[in-house]
């Protein structure tokens, strides 16, 4: 009965909370809080799943839940099936009926729920629904067997804020394991209504836990999907064994290209001669390669492409009249090449910064890539970038 409520509410996928799930990331994790909080918004993970072929499946069999509305019980098969194909063993919940039973309703519902939420927070967000319903009320779910004290508080209390009020970016639910609550838009507070927080909602304890918030809870699904990943991931990438690292480095990278396309960048800055921040291309795949020529281990470094490199190209390096010729926008979507498998390199000469450089050089169709890459070290914002490209036939 618990499973139908559960799929019951979420038996009509909109095209909001599929997309927010499909432009999540693959992350590999040993336990579930290796990563907390609005991080989730551009990550998937399953607690325990380290290879990148047994994370793919698990996101797959979470996708057609999402997609397409299977029940908890499929789910459960696809999870069975997965677990023996990949010899996945040592999962918390393994080895009993309860267990596994447990495991599979918190991957299931946790996903389902938040990719709810966060497609109900584009939904709300939208410029024209805040136009015409710009207060949020709280709606508690009074069919729960347990319910949370304080979420059926804020529930009966008719709590009713502006969209913008900071309560939402940490209590937009869900608020915690199996947490039902959800959030409707209104024109603004009825008669009744609460239209303030009860006091001390925001007041942490000494763990950092808000009241009624579950540890790792106090966020609000969907609204953090457009933040930079380039952090989040390079400071996880730093602690992770060389193969997952490669793995999740080509992983962000493909994605990297084909969400912000270094094409366009490279129109723009040869258009617009004012400053503007480097493109960030994903990571260095080649990490044994280039690490040798760089001189330092470069695991986790960031592959940059600033805004100079494309000046400095078409400055430089056009036409010579022999086999080379002038980079061109489309050009530097291959850029990322250079410092992956197949591709070679050796140290270069120092930056005019007085930096370590890398000479990479790839064959990509008929032509000779020559990049040369600055290496700049630092705690934060590692990276490879881009200061000189030739091409030739």
């Amino acid at each position: 009965m618990a499973a139908e409520a559960v799929r019951g509410a979420f038996a009509l996928p909109f095209a909001e909370q599929i997309a927010f799930f499909r432009k999540k990331l693959n992350l590999p994790t040993e336990v579930w809080d290796d990563i907390r909080k609005a991080a989730h918004d551009r990550a998937f993970i399953v607690a325990g799943a380290m290879k990148a072929d047994l994370l793919q499946d698990l996101r797959e069999a979470v996708d057609r839940a999402i997609a397409t509305g299977t029940t908890l019980e499929t789910f459960r098969k696809d999870f069975r099936q997965i677990v023996a194909r990949r010899g996945w063993t040592g999962w918390t919940g393994e080895g009993t009926k309860g267990g596994e039973a447990w495991r599979t309703r918190v991957i299931y519902e946790t996903n389902l729920r938040t990719s709810y939420a966060a497609g109900r927070w584009a939904q709300l967000t939208d410029p024209d629904m805040l136009k015409h319903r710009s207060f949020w009320r709280y709606v508690h779910n009074d069919s729960v067997l347990h319910p949370r004290p304080l979420h059926k508080r804020w529930g009966d209390m008719r709590l009713t804020l502006p969209h913008d009020h900071p309560f939402w970016q940490t209590h937009f639910p869900p608020n915690g394991w199996g947490c039902r609550c959800r959030v409707t838009a209104v024109t603004g507070p009825a008669d009744g209504d609460a239209t303030e927080p009860p006091a001390g909602w925001s007041a942490r304890d000494s763990a950092g836990n808000l009241p009624g918030i579950d540890k790792g809870w106090a966020y609000a699904p969907g609204a953090n999907v457009d933040t930079a990943l380039r952090q989040m991931v390079q400071d996880k990438l730093i602690t992770y064994p060389p193969a997952i690292t490669k793995a999740l480095s080509r992983d962000v990278t493909r994605y990297i290209n084909a969400h912000e396309p270094a094409v366009a960048y490279a129109k723009r800055v040869l258009e617009d001669r004012s400053k503007i921040e480097p493109l960030w291309l994903g990571f260095v795949e080649s990490v044994e390669g280039v690490s040798q020529a760089a001189g330092r281990d470069v695991s986790g470094y960031l592959v940059l492409l600033p805004d100079e490199a494309p000046r400095h190209a078409e400055r430089s390096h056009g036409h010579d009249g022999g086999g080379q010729r002038a980079p061109a926008p489309a050009d530097y979507a291959q850029i990322w090449k250079l410092l992956a498998a197949g591709s070679s390199h050796r140290p270069g000469e120092m930056s005019d910064k007085g930096l370590a450089t890398v000479v990479a050089t790839a064959a990509i169709g008929d032509e000779v890539f020559r990049g040369v890459f600055e290496v700049r070290p630092g705690k934060h914002n590692r990276a490879l970038a881009l200061i000189s490209l030739v091409i030739k036939r």
